[in-house]
This record gives C-alpha cells, structure tokens and sequence, in this order.
C-alpha cells in the first residue's frame, strides 16, 4: 500500500507540472481549455487522445472525492488495469 502511496504522489506531481503550463497559456476558463490540457496530457505524459479525454472527462465529472474512493477500491480489488483497456 505503501507503494501505491508513493506512486500517487509521483502522479500528482507529474501532473500538477503538465496542467501548470497550460495555466500560463489560458486567458480565461472555459470548456476550450480542456483540448489544451488533452494535447499536454499527449504530448508531455504520453496519453493518447482517447485515454486524455477520459481521464480529463473522469477528473471533470466525478472529481477527488469519488475518485479518490474509486482508487482506493481498485487497489484493494487489485485492479491495475480496467476493462475499458487504457
């Protein structure tokens, strides 16, 4: 568990330094920005369209809360990867 712990926070770091760039690039919010993060998610975190778009979709719809339990759960259940084949 401890190494699921690290490697969230790894993630989360990752992430968090992907997203910032396109902060600097946004000039005010809105729904266009997501093919902004979708293309760094691709080319910054080798993510394909399909795979940014869902997890950008997951992030957007559901947020920390949920997915946070869902994680949690997948762990435990030890499921690395979905049926959904990302």
């Amino acid at each position: 568990m401890i190494q699921e712990c690290d490697y969230l926070e790894s993630l989360i770091s990752e992430y968090q330094e992907i997203l910032e760039q396109c902060e600097q690039v946004i000039v005010e919010p809105g729904d266009e920005n997501l093919k902004l993060y979708t293309d760094a998610l691709c080319s910054l975190a080798d993510w394909t369209e399909r795979g940014a778009n869902e997890i950008l979709r997951l992030a957007t719809d559901y947020g920390a809360f949920m997915l946070r339990n869902a994680l949690a759960i997948a762990v435990v259940l030890g499921r690395e990867d979905g049926e959904l084949g990302f």
